[in-house]
């Protein structure tokens, strides 16, 4: 049996054996070495088309140079729209599911599996228990990347789903300012601030900082959040080929009276509830605090060579603290009696250290030019959290169409169980791109991790460890100039920490994933279009076996298929019209050939639009749209629905801008997701209106 080291070796010496050939020639290498700074966003401020991105193989690839599936919300979609949270602007993504099971925890799918892969500025960033806790805003990023299938190469680990890049704004040499204030539904308020540029004469130290504050009630009965978030930079060019960057993001995000768990979904005689979309579970004393404190540093080094350097360091610490109230129970139809109370507080504090460093640049061989990266990344998270209880847990409740939030305060009298564990996980990873002809590029790569866990996770055992190798492989055709085909195979490993009823773990999920498909770059080079079609072959896929209490649990489901495909567009169709759309089929099956991961729908739309008005070009107008059809979880039902969206601006002069947005045009009632057996409904008809002045 080889040692995990000798496979590592081996696993990357397919793609770093060439730099012996590449060093003989790489005298012919003679591409000029330019340091790029600033905003990498499209030029057109108002463009809808993706840019170049590493997020797939830390190559800097186009969309249509990338073998997978890709989408992008650009700066311009989360202006026009107003996506000020994470959750809004993914909405927005094909083939992207916000499953919001509570108002403060939200977990992410796409092609009927969970995403656990996520990144900043395409380093990966383990989310421990892979959901967001609280409202991850968006005012530091300059746009949001997404590559959907399995991912490993840059991760490693994580399911067939997609991988979620966010891209932060950088300082700029030209000063730049703005600021955004908006009003809207429930007395919502909001101050967006952002200011940039050259903090030294010659440009060589940049900075930017950004400053956003909101503060709003809800549609929700009783609940209201107020985020402030902090992003500042600072650059600096050590000499002309090096540059160093330090920053910090502040997120802190406080909820008074939201909900843990949700509505009860069917009476207790197996028919569907139908609460008024305001009705909440929780109490007028819960609420639920999250702090995020996020550092990084950067060190990127351009050689005469063309290659380049980087090593980049993060350290990030979370944490929670909540006095909350869960509802459990199915009521009686006629009398709305039969649900129980479950107080309960909370606090968890997480630690995560992540270090990345990789080289990347061109060589020779065969009398053609390639690309390489070789890197390695090492992380540690440490996670401390605490549950207390309460002797009143089972107290009958009153019916919720009656229900006021007036329940006692916890006395914390009936003990206490948490966390307390570590994980580790180290890696190393290299890809080539081998330009195999003018027409025809070949990706290979590959990750070998190493995975530890000690600890306990509420009174079992989380020691866990793990190690594989994870090969990818992706081809790009060049039909012509416009249009190219393409197609990737990755394997799927990811350990899990789900547990059955007995409180066993759940064996690592494995399996495959392919991809193939065609892309467009069409009108010179302003519409990228893409046709993709996928298979994955998974087993160990944690399944919502029940709960207990509040707690959930899992069994494993074996030889899930999960095959579709997706269509997307987007750029600037007509003059003036940037567009973005995408429809995505996928059938999940069990071993069985059943449907199966029924809280995922079949058929998605998302679609944007903006069109600048001929001869009135300081006025923009938009709609979007995005519908799915109907998906149930056993216990209930969501019928198809569509949400169409609107909005306007206007531009007064170059400093002033006005702008409005209208969003559930036809006030639908819909739950928000069916990935747990309880839910709540969606923000009914709303509306903003934003002033804007830049400098």
């Amino acid at each position: 049996m080889l040692s995990y080291k000798t496979r590592l070796a081996l696993a990357i010496a397919a793609t770093i054996s060439c730099t012996h050939a590449w060093a003989e020639d790489q005298a012919s290498v003679t591409l000029e070495a330019q340091t790029v700074v600033g905003s990498t966003a499209a030029e057109d401020p108002d463009s809808y088309k993706p840019v170049s991105s590493s997020a797939a193989t830390k190559l800097d690839l186009t969309p249509r140079q990338t073998p997978q599936s890709m989408s992008t919300i650009t700066g311009a979609q989360l202006q026009d729209f107003q996506l000020d949270s994470v959750n809004d602007a993914l909405k927005y993504t094909t083939g992207i599911q916000v499953e919001e099971v509570e108002t403060d925890r939200t977990y992410y799918t796409a092609r009927g599996f969970d995403i656990t892969n996520f990144q900043y500025d395409g380093i990966g960033i383990p989310f421990v228990y892979g959901n967001v806790e609280g409202d991850l805003d968006t005012a530091m990023f300059e746009r949001i990347e997404v590559v959907r299938g399995a991912n490993g190469l840059m991760s490693g680990t994580g399911n067939p789903s997609a991988t979620i890049n966010f891209i932060r704004k950088r300082p700029t040499f030209t000063p730049q300012a703005s600021i955004d204030l908006t009003a809207g539904s429930w007395d919502k308020r909001r101050i967006d601030v952002d200011a940039s540029g050259a903090l030294t004469d010659s440009g060589n130290i940049r900075g930017r900082v950004v400053y956003a504050n909101e503060n709003k009630n809800s549609y929700l009965d009783r609940y209201s959040r107020e985020k402030n978030v902090f992003y500042g930079i600072i650059e600096a060019d050590l000499d002309e080929r090096t540059m160093f960057s330090i920053g910090h993001t502040l997120q802190k995000s406080d909820a008074n009276s939201p909900m843990w768990g949700a509505l009860p979904l069917n009476f207790s005689d197996g028919s569907p509830t139908n609460y008024d979309v305001s009705t909440s579970t929780a109490t007028d004393w819960a609420y639920w605090d999250n702090q995020e404190n996020r550092s990084f540093a950067e060190l990127v080094h351009r050689f005469d060579n063309g290659w380049q350097a980087k090593g980049v360091l993060t350290y990030v610490e979370k944490t929670s603290d909540g006095s909350m109230f869960y509802v459990y129970g199915e009521p009686d139809r006629d009398t709305g009696l039969g649900l129980f109370s479950y107080p309960s507080e909370y606090n968890e504090k997480n630690k995560q250290l992540i270090a990345d460093v990789y080289a990347n640049g061109p060589f020779m061989l065969g009398g053609r030019q390639h690309e390489l990266v070789v890197g390695a990344s090492w992380s540690k998270s440490e996670l401390e959290d605490l549950s207390w209880y309460d002797s009143t847990t089972g107290t009958a409740l009153p019916p919720l169409e009656s229900w006021n939030g007036d329940y006692a305060k916890p006395l914390n009298d009936a003990g206490s169980a948490g966390s307390d564990f570590t994980d580790k996980m180290k890696s190393a990873y290299s890809a080539a791109r081998f330009s195999l002809a003018d027409s025809l590029s070949l990706i290979v790569g590959a990750r070998a991790i190493d995975l530890d866990s000690e600890g306990e996770n509420y009174g079992d055992s989380k020691a866990t460890s793990e190690n594989k190798i994870v090969p990818y492989t992706g081809v790009v055709y060049d039909l012509n100039d416009e249009y190219s085909l393409y197609a990737s195979y990755t394997e799927i490993f990811t350990p899990q920490t789900k547990e059955t009823f007995a409180g066993d773990r759940l064996d690592p999920i494995e399996g495959v994933n392919y991809e193939a498909g065609i892309k467009g770059e069409l009108f010179d080079d302003t519409v990228n279009v893409s046709f993709a079609v996928f298979r994955t072959e998974q087993d160990n896929i944690a399944e919502v076996a029940g709960m207990s209490g509040a707690t959930t649990y899992y069994s494993a489901a074996e030889g899930i298929t999960s095959e579709g495909y997706e269509l997307e567009v987007s750029g600037e169709l007509l003059p003036g019209l940037q567009t973005t759309a995408g429809y995505t089929f996928v059938d999940i099956t069990d071993a069985d050939d059943r449907h199966a991961v029924t809280y995922a729908p079949k058929h998605m739309v998302r679609a944007s639009t903006t069109y600048r008005v001929p001869g009135i070009d300081k006025l923009k107008v938009g709609g979007s749209l995005s519908w799915q059809d109907e998906i149930y979880n056993g216990i209930a039902e969501q019928d198809s629905y569509a949400l169409v969206n609107l909005m306007a601006s206007y531009e007064i002069d170059e400093h002033w801008n006005v702008s409005a947005n209208l969003n559930n045009l036809t006030d639908e009632k819909y739950l928000t997701s069916l990935y747990w057996t309880q839910a709540y409904y969606g923000a009914p008809r709303n509306a903003s209106m934003t002033v804007s002045w830049k400098y």
